[in-house]
């Protein structure tokens, strides 16, 4: 829908709205939407509220900001590379956008991402109307450790705030359908959605998240969110912060913008450090132990004795060890887990990720790898990478490109343990050395 002019001027000429955008406007890039004429120029900034007021004159609609926090923003552009941007990042907010059609659904989904963000010990949580259909719920930076795994977490993006999100998503995923089924049938639920009782169906069990979704794809660098005190375009609604005891009481009439009182603020308030280091860590060890969980290293083949040469590895890996520009950090949890099922020793794999890092557009800093090895070392887990069908990785990285062994094998490792095995066969068969 298109808000009138009239209507913009007179909720942002507001002295309380005016004041309550800026506030939390401090280390990150702002950008002005013009409605259907999109976005002004990137990066902007906020410093004052008299600015708000200027650019709604110009045709401005609402205010968007980074969940990343610079240095400086203004240093920002797109031609900035990786190891660039992560000199100018201080550090990031975990933002999670519930997105879904129906309010009420994600009125459940976010209670509960709250009481699961409380079960880990975070007190410091905000949480945010989109002015639509979802809510944004948010932890600051401050209450995060400085380092995990010997790595800065500010480093850690957008890979730290994307597991932490599929964590969650699962912690709450039984809890959640529970709730929807208790509100509205399966059948109510197929009516409302559109979707068919196979889409919401998985396993035999009901999947909330058929019909919802916690954006994990968003979360990505330079990715910007709704302010707060700021229209939805869509909807004609102020997207206005919640008390995260309220959420399932919250009214949509209470952001209708001659109805909006700016009395609290979205992730205005101080953290309380390293509140969040639990959370952090259960995150990483659940993605480890999930993909442990989906294929069972000891049933789905014998592992080697010795290691299996690179000339058996299977065409996405070989195209990794090719070097990437992108997806480098996703790589070494593949690289890692692939090579040490395959027998690989720790040495040979430090070896290897010197010589392939060489060869990526922007090599990877060695403390990285070097301390996800490390970890390795300190659990002596045989973890299998993601399976094939895992597009978060494979396809994502642009690297699959299956041939006709790739048909018949759920996992990388598979085809490197059936590759050599078919060839000591054929030589036997043939009498080949």
């Amino acid at each position: 829908m298109s808000i009138h002019l009239s209507t913009l001027l007179k909720y942002y000429k507001r002295r309380d709205g005016q004041e309550a955008v800026p506030k939390c406007a401090k280390d990150k890039e702002v950008a002005v939407s013009y409605g259907l004429k999109g976005f002004g120029r990137r990066p902007d900034i906020l410093h004052y509220p008299r600015d708000i007021l200027e650019f709604v004159k110009q045709g401005a609609t609402s205010f968007h900001c980074s969940e990343e926090l610079w240095h400086n923003p203004l240093q920002l552009n797109p031609g900035l590379k990786k190891e660039e941007l992560d000199g100018l990042r201080i550090g990031w907010d975990l933002v999670l956008d519930i997105d879904c059609p129906f309010l009420e659904y994600s009125k459940l989904a976010s209670d509960l991402l709250v009481s699961a963000l409380k079960y880990h010990g975070i007190s410091s949580i905000s949480v945010k109307f989109s002015g639509n259909h979802g809510f944004h719920i948010a932890v600051p930076f401050g209450a995060f450790p400085e380092k995990v795994h010997n790595i800065p977490v500010k480093e850690w993006f957008p890979e730290g705030p994307r597991k932490i999100a599929l964590y969650l998503q699962e912690m709450i995923r039984p809890f959640l359908a529970k709730k929807i089924l208790k509100i509205d049938n399966l059948k109510s639920v197929i009516k409302k959605s559109g979707k068919s009782g196979n889409d919401l169906v998985k396993d035999g069990r009901f999947d909330p998240f058929a019909v919802l979704d916690i954006d994990t794809v968003l979360i990505a660098s330079r990715h910007l969110y709704r302010m707060a005190y700021c229209f939805n375009e869509k909807s004609g609604l102020v997207s206005i912060p919640v008390s995260p005891n309220d959420i399932i009481g919250f009214d949509k009439n209470d952001a209708r913008p001659e109805n909006v009182r700016p009395n609290m603020g979205f992730l205005c308030n101080p953290a309380v450090p390293g509140e969040a280091k639990k959370l952090f860590l259960q995150a990483f060890d659940f993605k480890i132990k999930e993909e442990s969980r989906k294929v069972n290293l000891s049933h789905e083949y014998e592992a080697p004795k010795a290691a299996v040469p690179a000339e058996f590895f299977p065409p996405c890996i070989k195209a990794v060890l090719k070097g990437i520009s992108d997806g480098k950090k996703r790589s070494v949890f593949v690289l890692t887990n692939f090579l040490f099922c395959c027998g690989w020793s720790y040495d040979s794999i430090e070896d290897l990720f010197k010589e392939w890092n060489k060869k990526n557009k922007e090599p990877l800093r060695e403390v990285y790898f070097m301390g996800q090895l490390r970890y390795h070392k300190t659990h002596n887990k045989k973890v299998l990478p993601p399976n094939c069908a895992n597009k978060s990785y494979y396809q994502d990285l642009h690297v699959c490109s299956p041939d006709n062994l790739c048909k018949k094998i759920k996992n990388p490792v598979n085809y490197a343990v059936l590759r050599q095995k078919l060839s000591f066969k054929i030589k036997k068969t043939t009498g080949k050395q």
